[in-house]
């Protein structure tokens, strides 16, 4: 019982470090982008990201986004999380490697290098984190229909033009004014469109 248990919540972490890098911008993944922590996103703040994260998805190096990809970065990740090598996850590994990404992430949102988070800081890091929406609620089905809409040609596989595509169009999208900047209120304002969206569908 024990093992399933440790197995069931490696399989999690999986998920969740699979989603977190396969957003193709909006949300969580578009507030990377927000390279000076202003909590805004310029056009060129995203399009300087989108390299990075295009790396980080490819992991095969093979020019396209596909389902070898996504088991590929699950077995990276289960690989970091199994410290000792022997093919399994304990829960001091799994504690180890929840520890480690706790301090990335407090080493990347401390940008004074001060050792401490300031009032701005803990904000800035919380909107790149998408808030409580950002993790399980999200969801594994709503990065995976951003995916979907992205591969145009069907073809069941993200190429480099259709993830660029992708982010660019939706930076447009939300950027209401057309000024080439992302504001707070903006991404409120498509928050909730998108709320209004699915409600009129449900009733």
């Amino acid at each position: 019982m024990k093992k399933t248990l440790l197995i069931s919540s490696a399989a999690a972490l999986l998920v969740a470090g699979g989603v977190a890098i396969a957003a193709p911008g909006g949300g969580k993944g578009m507030m990377r982008a927000d390279a000076n922590n202003d909590n805004q996103i310029t056009r060129a703040e995203l399009t300087a990201s989108l390299e990075e994260r295009w790396t980080k998805m490819d992991v095969n190096q093979d020019g396209q986004i596909s389902k070898a990809d996504r088991e590929a970065r699950k077995a990276k990740r289960f690989s970091e999380m199994d410290s000792n090598g022997d093919g399994g996850v304990s829960q001091a590994e799994m504690e180890a490697y929840r520890a480690q990404r706790k301090a990335e992430r407090f080493a990347k949102a401390d940008v004074d290098g001060n050792g401490t988070l300031s009032q701005e800081e803990m904000q800035a890091m919380r909107g790149k984190r998408g808030g409580k929406r950002g993790g399980k609620r999200g969801g594994k089905g709503r990065h995976g229909k951003m995916l979907q809409r992205a591969d145009t040609n069907g073809d069941q596989m993200v190429s480099k033009a259709e993830f660029e595509a992708a982010a660019l169009a939706r930076f447009e999208k939300i950027d209401s004014n057309s000024d080439g900047v992302v504001t707070a209120e903006e991404r409120q304002a498509a928050r909730e469109a998108r709320r209004g969206g699915r409600n009129k569908r449900g009733g």
